[in-house]
């Protein structure tokens, strides 16, 4: 069961979702909440003989990939992203699912980006209960052309859902700990 406005605004003010900081009133629509953009992302360092990596090796690691090929950009005064550039951001928000709550969330795109190409993520819009952290945006530029991003843009939007109990385990994935770059 997907929550309205009224249901999210009352799992807010009870704490079963926490966002921070509040996002304002206009960011709420009727099934949805907006997120915006944080101040850093990490952009994927051009190779001009790109490196194979192997996921599947029990020795691989997200985190050491994003070290060796990646480097931080502090976006505040914006940051052009070119058509088919991929990126990784962050929410300014902190989301709270307190795996008691009882709720889970979606992270989807903006339709008025969409629109113009920005997707902001390929395969990871689950949020479990459980999760504590910002949000991390996989954002590729599908688009034919240069996009400006600014921190606090509306970027993304969250929808809530029930869930039919509560989880034997909170999220526990490899990115629970991870915390946004600083620039």
């Amino acid at each position: 069961m997907i929550l309205t406005d009224r249901e999210i605004k009352h799992c807010l003010s009870s704490k079963q979702i926490v966002l921070d900081p509040m996002p304002d009133e206009e960011a709420f629509s009727a099934t949805t909440v907006d997120l915006t953009l944080g101040s850093a992302i990490q952009e994927w360092i051009y190779q001009k003989s790109p490196p194979t990596i192997y996921p599947a090796n029990p020795s691989y690691k997200f985190s050491e990939v994003v070290d060796k090929y990646t480097h931080t950009i502090d976006i505040t005064t914006g940051y052009i992203i070119r058509p088919q550039q991929f990126i990784l951001a962050w929410t300014a928000e902190r989301v709270t699912l307190p795996t008691e709550s009882k709720i889970a969330a979606r992270v989807e795109g903006k339709s008025s980006l969409a629109r113009i190409g920005i997707g902001v993520h390929i395969c990871a819009p689950t949020v479990h209960p459980g999760f504590d952290n910002k949000l991390q945006l996989e954002m590729c530029n599908h688009g034919t052309i240069n996009i400006e991003l600014r921190p606090g843009m509306k970027i993304c939007q969250l929808i809530f859902e029930v869930t039919l109990g509560t989880p034997d385990l909170g999220y526990a994935g490899q990115f629970k700990l991870q915390t946004p770059p600083q620039a």
